[in-house]
């Protein structure tokens, strides 16, 4: 394996499938069986998720709701999210552990960085949810927060597209897609991987982002494995 350590950040979206909102057993079971075949090959894996299929902050926010009582209600998606698939994963006989930015003692445990190490060193795969613990702060940077926290290779983001393109390749059949491309790049033609915050300080660590379709069976193993799939953001 290319990685021995691995962040991956999972939209809430990714989860509902086919429906409109909510989450999707079986999409939940695709993603517990790709994330096995890594974790039997000694790959560590911890996972951070949205919780957009629930509820975005934002969106809120938009509609005349408090900007932080809404971010504070997409950190318990979160959390949801963070749930339902520690279960998927277990009922795959995959060892998890749920940690939370926000405490809840009662389904998590709370965020400390040895603790989620030590987790990842003896084959656990371990999911953060509540993001940062803080409004005004997306899932994004609470991702590459985690991985430089954590000592992560690399932050794989599994999307619904294969890869960066310089349009939206599901709006433009004509998209461009880039297979490797520096992080001065990605700013200079204002590309859209993370939020400005996330991405910044990713770059700033010098850890490498790969974008990848993560619906596409077997892709999350060739990613780690070093196969050329997606597109890779490095220095």
């Amino acid at each position: 394996m290319k990685y021995k350590r691995i962040l991956l950040k999972l939209s809430g979206e990714a989860l509902m499938g086919d429906r409109q909102y909510g989450i999707d057993p079986e999409r939940l079971a695709e993603y517990a069986r790709d994330i096995k075949t890594i974790t039997e090959k000694g790959v560590e894996v911890a996972i951070v998720i949205g919780g957009g299929n629930i509820f975005r902050g934002v969106a809120g926010a938009s509609k005349g709701m408090d900007r932080v009582q809404g971010d504070y209600m997409g950190m318990l998606a979160t959390v949801i999210n963070g749930l339902a698939l520690q279960g998927a994963l277990e009922d795959a006989e995959i060892p998890t552990r749920l940690q939370t930015a926000i405490k809840i003692n009662e389904v998590a445990e709370p965020f400390i960085r040895r603790r989620a190490m030590r987790h990842l060193e003896k084959g656990r795969v371990v999911i953060f949810g509540g993001g940062t613990g803080n409004p005004y702060f997306t899932t994004d940077s609470a991702a590459v927060l985690r991985a430089i926290e954590i000592e992560a290779d690399v932050i794989l983001k599994g999307t619904r597209v294969d890869g960066i393109y310089n349009t939206d390749p599901e709006k433009d059949d004509k998209a461009i897609k880039f297979n490797t491309i520096t992080f001065d790049d990605v700013l200079r033609k204002g590309l859209k991987v993370m939020d400005t915050t996330a991405f910044t300080l990713s770059q700033e660590n010098e850890l490498p982002i790969i974008v990848f379709d993560m619906n596409k069976k077997g892709n999350l193993l060739k990613v780690v494995s070093g196969e050329k799939i997606g597109t890779e953001v490095n220095i």
